[in-house]
């Protein structure tokens, strides 16, 4: 784009499950902590795909599920009480933070992202794992046109 070779951004206001950029656009296209926000997230990984150009990488960073129960019952359960108690305490609305697990609910977490990337045809598609699987970072790239 001409405005990144002058130095300056430029911001654009969009539908995450409708990309307003052409298809091939970028060398890397992420999402952090919104595509379990979103109402359909295939959709938006489908979209962050098609404006990825071939070779292009995606990454998903997001509240994850972690594989050892244990540890999952005991994030869910920080989550669901010390969570929104902390929202409350330190910015006056529970609700702004209790709905993470609301959301982390109706989401696959990072193998469904996982699956997802693979069926979608996502090459050296991999997870990587934070504070146990509590948070995660799903990577795929784009195969080149053959």
């Amino acid at each position: 784009m001409q405005d990144h070779e002058r130095g300056s951004l430029r911001f654009v206001r969009g539908d995450a499950e409708r990309i307003p950029f052409s298809d091939n656009s970028f060398d890397i296209v992420t999402v952090g902590y919104g595509l379990r926000n979103l109402a359909r997230w295939e959709t938006g990984l489908r979209e962050m795909q098609r404006v990825a150009k071939p070779g292009g990488r995606l990454l998903v960073l997001d509240f994850g599920k972690p594989d050892n129960a244990l540890w999952r019952g005991l994030y869910f359960g920080y989550l669901k009480l010390l969570v929104p108690f902390v929202g409350r305490i330190l910015y006056g609305d529970a609700d702004a933070y209790a709905y993470i697990l609301e959301s982390l609910k109706q989401y696959p977490g990072q193998r469904g992202v996982e699956g997802k990337m693979r069926e979608m045809g996502l090459a050296n598609v991999r997870i990587v794992n934070l504070l146990g699987g509590a948070m995660s970072i799903n990577y795929g790239e784009k195969r080149a046109v053959e």
